[in-house]
């Protein structure tokens, strides 16, 4: 499953980017760890995440009922669908300590590979900022990279290859068009990709079953590789911006959002399609089970589709600060949403009236 929606609402491709940088290098402190926050949070505890302070960068739902959370202060697991969490980094005198995680991202190849990024959360880190990777589904987890060795700047994003388990890409923003990177050895070794289309993306999408195939997408629009970021084609017809793709798997529709509304792709990615021109969310994910279902999110609300995006339903209201969505890959019409401030997550099972906490008690 892949996760990268506005109904009534709009917002340009760059807006979301600047949305989700501010969070991460104002909120979060710089990339590079330059600039971060002065102090450690109060050490009062609002559940069993932490403080009222924590909040979310990244939920990952994967299959056997585990749930990663990454979080600004640790990255929780469950293996029960959220029954019991368990801090598995990020914590005192742990892997990560001072280091927020985020961009999570698993291998369509081989569901234990999971791969995070981090970077400072306080102004004092025994930890190392860079790509982590685990090898069984996020219970454990290594360094392959220190930030510090790839580029002065920031990591904006990773996303798992379609080649092999231990194929990731990596985008640096501080180098534009030449910052996509790629790694064929679990992200101990990088190198350049290619130059891109753009001179600068949002998120990079790695087509499931077709090795080699790419889309990047950004403010600028959205492009094709066939030759794992060698060459590009821009994709016509798209019309503004592209903040958001998602795809179930091999051989299913791939989802994009952006300033135009709601587009799907049934080749393979080289051409897209407009389906909902009034829908556009910040967010979408897809049911593994039923490609057709698909989430999205606003900045209030969360909507349903049934129908491959032509129409979208309203879930019910949860009050809080929207974070992460996440499709269960047993059940094609439950969904995890998780919450900011404090961290917290919910389950809504088909079509029940409420959503169910999975957030732990202090």
């Amino acid at each position: 499953m892949y996760t990268y929606t506005i109904r009534g609402w709009r917002y340009p491709a760059f807006a979301v980017l600047a949305l989700f940088m501010a969070t991460l290098l104002v909120a979060c402190g710089g990339p590079d760890g330059s600039n971060p926050p002065a102090a450690t949070p109060a050490a009062v505890r609002v559940n069993g995440f932490g403080t009222a302070a924590n909040h979310v960068h990244a939920l990952l739902a994967l299959p056997q009922h585990v749930l990663i959370l990454a979080t600004h202060y640790g990255l929780f697991r469950s293996e029960d669908a959220g029954s019991t969490w368990q801090e598995v980094a990020g914590g005192s005198h742990q892997l990560m300590d001072g280091l927020m995680s985020y961009a999570l991202a698993a291998s369509p190849l081989n569901g234990q590979r999971i791969y995070v990024l981090t970077q400072p959360s306080v102004s004092h880190y025994p930890g190392t900022p860079g790509l982590y990777t685990s090898a069984d589904q996020g219970r454990t987890w290594k360094l392959s990279s220190a930030t510090a060795q790839l580029t002065s700047g920031g990591i904006f994003t990773e996303a798992a290859g379609n080649d092999t388990p231990d194929e990731v890409y990596i985008y640096l923003p501080a180098l534009g068009a030449l910052g996509l990177r790629v790694s064929m050895d679990a992200g101990v070794h990088f190198s350049m990709a290619g130059t891109l289309p753009f001179g600068r993306i949002d998120g990079v999408l790695p087509i499931p079953g077709a090795p080699g195939h790419l889309l990047a997408y950004g403010s600028n629009g959205m492009a094709s590789s066939s030759n794992g970021g060698t060459n590009w084609q821009v994709i016509q017809g798209l019309n503004g911006g592209i903040f958001s793709t998602a795809t179930a798997g091999p051989h299913s529709p791939i989802y994009a959002s952006g300033d135009a509304g709601i587009f799907v792709s049934s080749d393979g990615g080289k051409t897209f399609k407009p389906v909902n021109a009034g829908s556009s969310f910040a967010s979408l994910c897809v049911s593994p089970m039923q490609p057709r279902i698909v989430y999205g999110k606003t900045g209030l609300l969360v909507y349903r589709s049934t129908d491959g995006g032509h129409t979208w339903k309203a879930l019910p209201q949860i009050k809080g600060n929207l974070a992460s969505l996440a499709a269960d890959p047993a059940n094609a019409t439950d969904l995890y949403l998780s919450l900011s401030y404090p961290s917290a997550i919910y389950r809504l099972q088909g079509d029940s009236p409420t959503w169910q906490s999975l957030t732990p008690a202090p």
